[in-house]
């Protein structure tokens, strides 16, 4: 087996994004939940790359320490040449929550000093990077905004994104020297950016963050990537699903990827689906509005009850028998906790941990883990209920949590649903789960009717 690609997602929805982007190029890509042994990816290959769904999106930095390290370790080992630290597009963390930071000071212990190229857009997402700042669109508006003015994500209810120099963002969560490598130089051929890049290593930059507002921005990064980990592997490389792009732009160009792919364009219809939200973004609200008005079954969970240590059993025995009923009825179900970031049922949950002994930074932090893991819980139950084929997960922290309560042994493309949010098929040993159908949405991702049309399929 010839691996060309090895990544790491920091949440699940982020994993199934790069899956879906490998995939979809005609790559054979595997997404596990674990580093695979070596018996897991000779029996799931032969595979050209693969990928492990983690979590350090919601962990600390001490978190991450004990975290990150053994799962860097293996895939160094792996061989493959680049190995992608994969973060939403929107870059949304902290130094206190899922630091890209302290990710790239970890990463240094398992490969070694060599500088961490950064990849700044994905302009197939339209996320784009220009002279180092974080540009993105809102679904909300259809418009572009500066990250820090996005009306997303600078109200982020645990990680607002307040700067979009992503040198600067990421060196407020460690100390780390960056250059940025800004679009011109990429447009001026690319000999002139290879002397470039070489010109800015000799600085000894920590990392080296990449511009790029275009197809062609991105596979000339791609391209200097590639070149780079030929010399120098494994090349460790931070950034979205753009870093998935670029690499794939330039193999394709390059005659480096299979002529014959799949169609993952079409799939089918189901009766009824079981969908699951706790992101508070205006989009998922006007989601989840929608879902009810194409006449999903409306089931609103309190959180703070769900975070209650003495409440949550019985409020999740109710929550699981009223969406068995009405699945067993043939009706889809949409589950959530927030509709909007000013939903009153968010400052209630807070309440509710600070009345624990928590403090309110901790309360956002670890709530938020805790409602998924809980959530994931009252899914699987459900699952065991009643025969669902399609379930669907909106919010990054929701979506990992409930994914690891199924415990599947991998995850596969299945087809083509929303950009950044694949349809997949689970792997498992349990029966019952076997064959299930999952989309897995950040908060920011997919249109407005992104639910109704993962129930009516694309025929």
């Amino acid at each position: 087996m010839s691996l060309k690609l090895a990544f790491y997602g920091d949440d699940f929805t982020g994993s199934t994004d790069a899956l879906e982007v490998l995939a979809f190029a005609g790559l054979r890509t595997a997404l596990f939940l674990e580093p695979p042994t070596p018996a897991a990816l000779r029996n799931a290959g032969p595979l050209d790359a693969f990928g492990v769904a983690g979590d350090s999106r919601a962990m600390s930095p001490l978190e991450m320490d004990q975290a990150l390290p053994p799962v860097f370790d293996a895939l160094a080992r792996s061989l493959a040449p680049i190995v992608h630290y994969k973060v939403c597009s929107t870059f949304d963390s902290s130094p206190g929550v899922g630091s890209i930071g302290r990710a790239m000071q970890i990463a240094r212990r398992s490969f070694g000093p060599g500088f961490i190229p950064v990849v700044g857009g994905t302009p197939s997402l339209r996320r784009y990077c220009a002279f180092g700042h974080l540009f993105a669109r809102s679904a909300t508006d259809d418009q572009v905004h500066r990250i820090d003015r996005h009306p997303i994500m600078s109200a982020h209810p645990v990680t607002p994104m307040t700067e979009s120099e992503l040198r600067r963002h990421i060196g407020m969560q460690a100390p780390l020297a960056l250059a940025n490598f800004s679009f011109p130089q990429l447009e001026a051929g690319h000999e002139a950016a290879a002397a470039h890049l070489q010109s800015l290593l000799t600085t000894n930059p920590d990392g080296v963050v990449f511009d790029s507002t275009s197809t062609a921005h991105a596979t000339s990064v791609g391209r200097l990537l590639s070149q780079h980990a030929a010399k120098a592997a494994p090349l460790f490389v931070v950034g979205p699903s753009g870093v998935e792009y670029a690499l794939t732009q330039w193999w394709r160009e390059a005659g480096l990827l299979p002529t014959a792919v799949l169609d993952y364009s079409r799939f089918r219809r189901v009766e009824r689906v079981l969908a699951i939200s706790a992101s508070a973004s205006a989009l998922s609200a006007q989601q989840i509005d929608a879902a009810i008005a194409a006449g999903f079954s409306e089931l609103s969970a309190d959180a703070a009850a769900l975070l209650d240590e003495r409440r949550w059993s019985a409020t999740a025995d109710q929550l699981v028998a009223a969406a068995a009923l009405q699945l067993k009825h043939g009706h889809s179900v949409i589950l959530h906790t927030a509709r909007g970031a000013h939903d009153p049922r968010i400052e209630a949950a807070l309440v509710a941990l600070e009345a624990q002994g928590m403090s309110r930074e901790r309360a956002r932090h670890e709530g938020g883990r805790l409602l998924g893991q809980r959530l994931g819980q009252i899914a699987r139950e459900v699952l065991r209920t009643v025969a669902v084929e399609r379930l669907l997960l909106s919010g990054g922290d929701t979506s990992s949590q409930i994914v690891k309560a199924l415990a599947p042994e991998a995850l596969l493309v299945a087809a083509r649903l929303s950009p950044g949010a694949p349809l997949c098929r689970l792997v498992s040993g349990e029966s019952g789960l076997d064959g299930l159908e999952v989309a897995l949405k950040g908060g920011q991702m997919g249109d407005i009717d992104f639910f109704q049309t993962a129930r009516l399929g694309r025929p």
